[in-house]
């Protein structure tokens, strides 16, 4: 990885859209997110999933991605916030729970999960999957130095609907 890629010009599919506002270094933080999220599809290029949306169905996997808050922030500033869904699936599927509403503005967790029915190499990318976990957590630090940790999504959803957001430091 080169040392400022996170400020590429590089553009991906759904970049095209504004945000809707932010600080300067909000926005800073959301163009290195979409690089990490770059980084990891490109890692994961050799594998391919059957696209079942299986993965998705979290209250029967019971398994979610955790997310950091400029994860958050990105789906929160570009995707209308959804209902919860009744078959406890995740709330950015679409209504027949296959296909994600947000697909390019998906979560670290959601590109690099795949399961049993993975195919592509034998070994997945950890060494770039770490390295990227790593930088992720940089950014949400810079963002909100009092976050120790990722949340489960179904945790920033839950909490973006009662309409209590977490508490920002000011710079």
């Amino acid at each position: 990885m080169r040392g400022r890629d996170w400020d590429d010009e590089g553009g991906e599919e759904g970049d095209e859209r504004p945000s809707s506002g932010g600080t300067h270094e909000e926005e800073r933080a959301l163009k290195e997110l979409r690089t990490v999220y770059r980084q990891a599809d490109a890692a994961y290029a050799p594998f391919s999933c059957p696209a079942s949306g299986e993965c998705c169905q979290l209250a029967k996997t019971r398994r979610q991605p955790w997310l950091w808050w400029p994860e958050w922030l990105l789906l929160a500033r570009r995707h209308p916030l959804p209902p919860p869904r009744k078959d406890g699936g995740c709330p950015y599927l679409d209504a027949e729970g296959r296909r994600c509403t947000v697909y390019a503005d998906r979560p670290f967790g959601c590109r690099t999960f795949f399961c049993e029915r993975i195919r592509g190499p034998a070994r997945q990318p950890a060494d770039t999957v770490t390295t990227l976990l790593v930088r992720l957590e940089r950014i949400s630090q810079r963002l909100m130095p009092t976050l120790t940790g990722p949340r489960e999504l179904l945790d920033w959803h839950a909490e973006a609907l009662s309409g209590n957001g977490p508490e920002e430091e000011e710079p």
